[in-house]
């Protein structure tokens, strides 16, 4: 089967990386349209010195995709410190500096991905110098990626509205052709409004999806995001999401069921986050299949699904709802 994730942030390299283990195997093509708005760290301060896309969620990606020796993936995910260059990752500066040397951030990201050896393809949401723009409950206008976030943070106000600038915005062919081609499509983990969501408020890559007759899978998150998500149980993320990408269904909904361990949910806890309530029956009620799994990664100081578990529930749900049509 052909297979395409949508996203962007952690919650989209950590699926494309269980996603790889069945390129050639049970997964024929698979490819990644990532989110090019990020505003923070690294990638916001090369966005405004070069004006490109985010690079960071691309990076990402592309390592988790990467079949290349673990120095390769250490080099491109380097920080370095230091005045001047501190918080740079390597892999973003190498596609500012391909992206400005060939004059193509699509090419870049295509000789990065050939380098690394990925097994899949890596399709950035657009070329274009893209910002997120959110309207507030309380009638604020703002823009960025972190910056909205941060806002809803601090006010507490909700997302009403949320748009890419320019408006006009445009995806690159290759994006639309591999939506065209899939049978599978999946939307998220990762931030709601700020990873998942930004790829489909371009028209383009809206209405391939909305034409398509894919499979349409979404994972809900696993833990809640303070100044997006708070207090949003499983049924709230699938209709936010329904809501603001004007996608008319999608066909199943993956919804984790596990509780982190007692000392990391404390962690969580105490800055704002809790697991997301996996509202079956509510999710029932929306026409569509859920599929309820324990998927939280064991080990480790972040609540994160598992890659392997995510994948191959991803596959089981694309088998089981194959064999109904």
């Amino acid at each position: 089967m052909k297979v395409v994730a949508i996203g962007g942030g952690t919650g989209l390299s950590t699926l494309l990386r269980g996603l790889k283990k069945e390129v050639g195997e049970k997964i024929e093509h698979l490819s990644a349209i990532v989110t090019v708005a990020d505003s923070g760290g690294s990638t916001g301060r090369l966005r405004k010195i070069y004006h490109i896309p985010a690079p960071g969620d691309v990076r990402n990606c592309i390592v988790a995709l990467s079949e290349s020796e673990g120095i390769m993936q250490e080099l491109f995910q380097y920080r370095f410190k230091g005045e001047g260059l501190e918080g740079h990752a390597f892999g973003n500066l190498f596609l500012t500096a391909l992206t400005d040397i060939t004059g193509s951030f699509l090419e870049a990201v295509k000789l990065t991905s050939q380098i690394l050896r990925t097994k899949g393809e890596i399709i950035p949401s657009s070329v274009e110098d893209v910002h997120l723009k959110a309207r507030f409950s309380d009638g604020a206008e703002i823009t960025g990626e972190e910056e909205i976030t941060e806002y809803g943070k601090k006010t507490n106000a909700r997302i009403e509205e949320i748009w890419i600038e320019p408006e006009n915005t445009k995806a690159p062919i290759e994006a639309i052709a591999q939506i065209q081609s899939a049978d599978v499509i999946v939307f998220g983990p990762g931030s709601l409004f700020t990873s998942v969501l930004p790829n489909l408020l371009i028209k383009d890559i809206r209405e391939s999806v909305r034409n398509s007759s894919a499979l349409k899978i979404f994972v809900v998150n696993a833990m809640t995001q303070p100044g997006e998500t708070d207090r949003f149980s499983a049924s709230d993320h699938l209709n936010t999401f329904l809501k603001f990408s004007e996608i008319d269904r999608v066909d199943a909904v993956v919804v984790n069921t596990q509780m982190p361990p007692s000392d990391l949910l404390k962690k969580y806890l105490s800055q704002g986050q809790e697991p997301v309530v996996p509202d079956v029956a509510n999710l029932a009620k929306e026409g569509v299949e859920v599929f309820a799994e324990d998927l939280i990664g064991e080990g480790g100081d972040f609540v994160r699904h598992d890659p392997d578990r995510l994948a191959d529930t991803i596959l089981r749900v694309a088998n089981a709802l194959h064999s109904q049509l």
